[in-house]
C-alpha cells in the first residue's frame, strides 16, 4: 500500500490488545479511532473498596460494565438458561480494561504451549491443536511488551523459563513474608522457586514512580499509577502522535461489510445512546474473547448470514479460561504481613509440562492478599461460616492462612462456546452473549495433580492444617482469562483468522485479543495478548502504509 495515502483505522476495545494496536498504527501515521465502552479510570473515583473491586463485585464494580445494561446468559450442563444481570465475570469496561485492575503477572507462554498437539498428541473429544506460530515467532514481541509496558522480574534462577537468559527492564520485587517461607521450603524440596514477573514498577520507570507495596492491588486501580496497563503506557503514546482519538462511553454493536469481502465500518451507540456509524480502511476488534465473538456473531449480512467470519461455524467455539487450583494452609504463627503487599511474589514452574498422565502446563504462586470480606470465605472444610466461632477465626487467623494457587491449561472443546441469545437483549436492544459447555475430564485430573503439589509444599512448610481446592468442573471459560473463541490458524475450515489475526474471509478485518489464542497456556495470558497485539499491529502497519 502506498505510504502517501491517508489511511484510517477503527480499533474496538482499549484493553491489553486494542491499546497496543492503536499505538502501533498511530505511530506509523495511520489515523486511529479507539472505541471504548467505558470511561477513563481514575483512582479517586475507583478507590480501594473491597465490595466493588473487580474480584468481589457484591455491590457492583468500579470499572464496569454495568451488569444491568449488559446481561448475559449462562446455559448449564442440563441445558437450563440463567440470565445474569450483574457484572461478575465481565471483562472490565474502561480505558485499559483489565490492565487497570489486574494483578499484573507477566508470563511468557512456554514453547510447548504453541505446539500442544505435536507435544502430547491428539486428545480424544477435544479440539487441541498447534498454533500457526511458534514461541520463536512471538519472542521478539514478548521482548517489546516487557520493555514498552514495563516488567519487573528475574528468571535467571528458573531453569524452565524460555526467557531465563533475557533480563527484564526492572529488577524483581522482593519476597513477601510468606514468599520467603515458601521459597526456602521449595528449595529444600529440590524445587526451583523464583520471583513472579510483574507488569508493575519495582523502580521508577517510563516517567512514573515505583510501587508503594499497597496490599490492595489485584481488583483495584493503583493509587500511585505504578501498575502498568495500556491506559498509562501505549495509549498516551498513541494520543501524543495526534493520530489517535479515544472515544469513551461508546458501545460498538455491528461491523459492516460491502458484500465483497471487505469491512467498511462499524455502528455504535455514543455517550448519549444515539446510534452512529463510522467508516474506516481497517477495522480491528479487541473487545475480549467473549465480546469479540458476540460482535462477530451479531454482525450478520447477506454475505455472512451466520455472522462475520463464521461461515464454517468456528466463531465462539473453543471458549477457554483457566481452571484455578491449589491449596490453602493454616499456620500456628503469622505467615503474612498485611501491612505491606500485594503478597504474590514467589512462583514455581516445576510442574508446568511433561508430567505423567497430564496434558499441558500449570503454575503455582503464593496468592494476593484477600480483603476481610473475601477472607471470610477462606476456611478449613467444616469450619463455621457464621457465629462467634466464625468471627473468632477471622480475628485470630487473618495473617495465618497462606495460599498457593495457579491456573492449569484447559483442554479446548468444540462445544465450549459463546453464542448469542437472540431473545435476551442488552440496554440498547442488542442480543447478548450466551455461554455453554463444560470441561474435558482431563482438566479435573490436572487440577487434582497440581493441588496435591501445593498441599505437599505447605506440609513441608510446617502448616498445621492444609486443605486443597479442586477445579476443572462446571462452565469452561466462564471466569477470568477468557480465550480461544476466534482462534488463529492456517486452514479457514478450522479457524477464524490467519496467523496475524486477519479474519479469513475479510481482507481488512483483524482481531487482537485473547480470542486468537489456540490454547491458553498454564499462565495468566495478558503478556501473550500484548505480544500478539504488537505483532498484529506491526503487520497491519507494514501492509497498509
Amino acid at each position: 500500500m502506498a505510504n502517501n495515502k491517508y489511511i484510517t483505522a477503527i480499533v474496538v476495545g482499549a484493553g491489553a490488545g486494542g491499546g497496543i494496536v492503536a499505538k502501533e498504527l498511530a505511530t506509523k501515521g495511520i489515523q486511529v479511532t479507539l472505541f471504548e465502552r467505558g470511561d477513563w479510570p481514575t483512582y479517586d473515583n475507583n478507590y480501594s473498596d473491597e465490595l466493588i473491586s473487580q474480584r468481589v463485585q457484591d455491590l457492583g464494580t468500579s470499572f464496569g460494565p454495568d451488569g444491568k445494561k449488559h446481561p448475559r446468559v449462562i446455559i448449564d450442563e442440563n441445558g437450563n438458561r440463567h440470565i445474569m444481570r450483574h457484572a461478575v465475570n465481565h471483562v472490565a469496561a474502561c480505558v485499559g480494561s483489565g490492565t487497570v485492575s489486574y494483578g499484573a503477572m507477566a508470563w511468557r507462554f512456554m514453547p510447548e504451549d504453541f505446539k500442544m498437539k505435536s507435544t502430547y498428541g491428539a486428545v480424544a473429544n477435544s479440539t487441541l491443536e498447534d498454533w500457526p506460530i511458534s514461541y520463536e515467532d512471538l519472542a521478539p514481541y514478548y521482548d517489546k511488551a516487557e520493555r514498552e509496558i514495563g516488567v519487573a522480574g528475574d528468571m535467571s534462577g528458573n531453569p524452565f523459563a524460555p526467557n531465563k537468559d533475557v533480563p527484564y527492564p526492572m529488577p524483581p520485587f522482593e519476597y513477601s513474608k510468606e514468599g520467603e517461607l515458601l521459597e526456602k521450603t521449595c528449595r529444600k524440596m529440590g524445587l526451583h522457586p523464583f520471583p513472579v514477573p510483574m507488569l508493575r514498577n519495582s523502580v521508577p520507570y517510563n516517567g512514573r514512580g515505583a510501587c508503594i507495596r499497597n496490599r490492595y492491588c489485584v481488583g483495584f486501580a493503583c493509587p500511585v499509577n505504578a501498575k502498568n496497563g495500556t491506559q498509562n503506557t501505549v495509549i498516551p503514546v498513541a494520543m501524543q502522535t495526534g493520530n489517535c482519538e479515544v472515544k469513551t462511553n461508546c458501545f460498538v454493536y455491528k461491523i459492516h461489510t460491502d458484500g465483497k469481502g471487505k469491512a467498511t465500518g462499524v455502528s455504535y451507540f455514543d455517550a448519549k445512546n444515539k446510534s452512529k456509524t463510522m467508516e474506516a480502511d481497517i477495522i480491528v476488534i479487541s473487545a475480549s474473547a467473549q465480546e469479540t465473538a458476540r460482535l462477530l456473531l451479531t454482525s450478520k449480512s447477506k454475505e455472512f448470514p451466520n455472522g462475520i467470519g463464521n461461515n464454517n461455524d468456528w466463531v465462539g467455539r473453543n471458549h477457554q479460561g483457566h481452571a484455578y487450583t491449589g491449596a490453602a494452609a493454616l499456620f500456628d504463627f503469622d505467615v503474612l504481613d498485611v501491612s505491606t503487599g500485594p503478597n504474590t511474589t514467589v512462583g514455581i514452574m516445576d510442574y508446568n509440562h511433561h508430567n505423567e498422565g497430564i496434558i499441558g502446563g500449570g503454575l503455582l504462586c503464593n496468592e494476593f492478599y484477600n480483603g476481610p470480606y473475601a477472607f471470610s470465605g477462606q476456611r478449613p472444610p467444616g469450619s463455621p461460616m457464621w457465629s462467634k466461632e466464625h468471627k473468632k477465626f477471622q480475628r485470630e487467623n487473618y495473617q495465618r492462612v497462606g495460599q498457593l494457587f495457579g491456573p492449569i491449561q484447559e483442554i479446548p472443546l468444540f462445544e465450549s462456546r459463546v453464542t448469542v441469545a437472540e431473545d435476551v437483549k442488552d440496554f440498547w436492544g442488542v442480543p447478548v452473549a450466551a455461554f455453554s459447555g463444560g470441561h474435558h475430564p482431563l482438566d479435573k485430573i490436572h487440577c487434582q495433580f497440581l493441588a496435591s503439589k501445593a498441599e505437599e509444599i505447605f506440609i513441608n512448610a510446617g502448616a498445621s492444617k492444609v486443605w486443597k481446592y479442586g477445579g476443572g468442573e462446571g462452565l469452561q471459560g466462564g471466569g477470568q482469562h477468557q480465550a480461544g473463541t476466534c482462534r488463529m490458524g492456517n486452514d479457514p475450515a478450522t479457524s477464524v483468522t490467519d496467523a496475524f489475526g486477519r479474519v479469513h474471509d475479510v481482507e481488512n478485518l483483524y482481531i487482537a485479543d485473547g480470542s486468537l489464542m489456540v490454547t491458553n497456556g498454564g499462565f495468566n495470558p495478558v503478556l501473550t495478548i500484548m505480544a500478539l497485539a504488537f505483532r498484529t499491529g506491526e503487520h497491519i502497519a507494514n501492509k497498509w502504509m
